[in-house]
């Protein structure tokens, strides 16, 4: 796999989104779970489906591109296939001197982002999980640790470097649509269901004053690189007094939500993101995991939420 990955990391971007999307389609046609999936998540957020559509093609064209971005040489800049917009946000952030959180749906080339942004903002400090094959693990650590690139792990190790890092006024970036394990998020609204949400963007944010900003990476068509936009600042988390965590982690969740409904047509819809956290054994050494893992909001066993970390 690693010397396929090599090769397609050849060829050029057009022709691998080309190939992408016929990938995608034909996952389409042969998964009954995957249609159901993209339906229902569609239908929840209120999407009409022609809007939703195209990200058929973008799932596989998402897959196909990710050769190139990984293996792109360390000293080689991809700044060049990005066109950048809104900076200003950005340069108004750092300008207070409390680091930034840049972060992103599971929308458009997420992987792409963090690259970009370390050329521009680095050092950028992102959080990633190893992969269980080997083989993938030892790529995707390769191609995370770039010039102004800090890749950490998902542990609490990982969780002080970020500290550190916005302490300094430099940046992290994370992906805070993801299902933590269980004893890491909260149970928050997301398009109007109770979605199991991470806390550690908003902890990072209440603690630190840091400023998040919302990230937008569009795929542009037929292989023409990408549009990269910084948003303005989620407002309501610099309040005083500030909100709870509750309160904070529902303000990420409804800026990822203007996020999605921005680019419906190359968000992963089949993304489970209402799925039951799972257990995590790298969490009992932070000290943050319950018992069991806990139940959706409104059943009799559902815990506080404003008591889990």
């Amino acid at each position: 796999m690693f010397f396929l990955f090599r090769f397609l990391a050849l060829w050029p971007l057009r022709l691998l989104h080309a190939l992408g999307a016929l990938v995608g389609w034909g996952v389409w046609f042969v998964s009954p779970r995957y249609r159901v999936a993209f339906r229902a998540n569609v239908a929840q957020a209120g999407v009409p489906f022609a809007l939703a559509r195209p990200a058929i093609a973008e799932a596989g064209r998402f897959v196909a591109e990710l050769p190139k971005l990984w293996m792109r040489p360390p000293g080689q800049s991809c700044l060049g296939q990005v066109r950048v917009q809104g900076q200003a946000h950005a340069e108004a952030a750092f300008a207070a001197g409390r680091g930034v959180i840049f972060f992103a749906p599971h929308a458009g080339s997420f992987e792409l982002a963090p690259q970009a942004l370390a050329e521009l903002y680095g050092p950028v400090t992102a959080m990633y999980r190893p992969a269980r094959q080997a083989w993938l693990a030892r790529l995707m650590q390769s191609s995370r640790q770039r010039p102004g690139m800090v890749a950490v792990p998902a542990s609490l190790s990982g969780i002080r470097q970020m500290h550190k890092a916005l302490k300094a006024n430099a940046a992290v970036a994370l992906l805070t649509d993801q299902v933590p394990p269980e004893g890491l998020g909260l149970w928050a609204p997301f398009f109007g269901r109770t979605a199991y949400t991470m806390t550690l963007a908003a902890r990072l944010a209440l603690q630190s004053g840091a400023a998040m900003l919302p990230v937008r990476t569009i795929r542009l068509p037929r292989g023409q690189g990408y549009s990269m936009e910084i948003l303005p600042p989620v407002a309501g988390l610099a309040t005083s007094p500030p909100p709870d965590l509750l309160g904070a982690v529902t303000l990420v969740n409804q800026a990822i939500e203007s996020l999605v409904l921005s680019q419906p047509g190359q968000y992963l819809w089949a993304y489970a993101r209402y799925k039951m956290p799972r257990r995590d054994s790298a969490v009992p050494a932070a000290g943050a995991a319950p018992a069991r893992a806990p139940a959706a909001p409104g059943s009799p066993a559902a815990p506080d939420d404003r008591g889990t970390t």
